[in-house]
């Protein structure tokens, strides 16, 4: 899951919410594996490192492939850093005394600048396959349960402001419009 020399891909352009519809819509299965997959997984990885992000899907920079790379911390306060390829997503029960679900604030580098505070689930987990198509599974707690959830929207075309009403969405949609002027 890890993956040697990570950060040493190409850093990409990150689309923004309307600018381009690979963003709005689900993304393709990915079915060819080797050499190309491993050099986008790495651009991925340095698209978000430069783009200050703790999670990225591969629509966030324009290909419509059913991936995401993540480096953020857990409910711990571990780093959980990985990618997961043709990510399945689980919402895990809570675990002792854990909270079914988490209302905090959530961001996206689609929709740069605003913040709003949404409901995920507090655990969660993804299966799914890495470059070689061997299986991988990525399970998480608190803000990296959090991103799990968002990265695996972004591949069902979902952005993190289509989950808030509409009066607010449009509110932030016009600061993230307004910030990038």
């Amino acid at each position: 899951m890890r993956l040697p020399g990570r950060y040493d891909g190409v850093a990409r352009p990150i689309v923004t919410y309307g600018s381009n519809p690979v963003l709005h819509r689900p993304c393709a299965p990915v079915t060819e594996f080797g050499r190309d997959l491993r050099r986008l997984v790495l651009d991925m990885f340095a698209s978000m490192e430069a783009a200050d992000g703790v999670g990225l899907a591969a629509n966030q920079i324009g290909v419509d492939a059913r991936i995401f790379v993540i480096d953020c911390p857990d409910a711990a306060g571990e780093d959980v850093v990985g990618y997961v390829v043709n990510p399945v997503l689980t919402v895990l029960d809570p675990v002792d005394d854990e909270p079914a679900e988490e209302v905090t604030e959530e961001g996206c580098l689609s929709v740069p600048g605003p913040y709003a505070e949404l409901p995920r689930a507090f655990r969660a987990r993804v299966d799914g396959v890495d470059t070689n198509g061997d299986p991988v599974s990525i399970e998480a707690t608190g803000m990296a349960a959090r991103c799990l959830q968002h990265e695996v929207d972004h591949l069902d075309g979902t952005v993190y402001v289509d989950r808030l009403p509409e009066e607010l969405r449009e509110r932030l949609l016009a600061e993230s419009r307004q910030g990038a002027q």
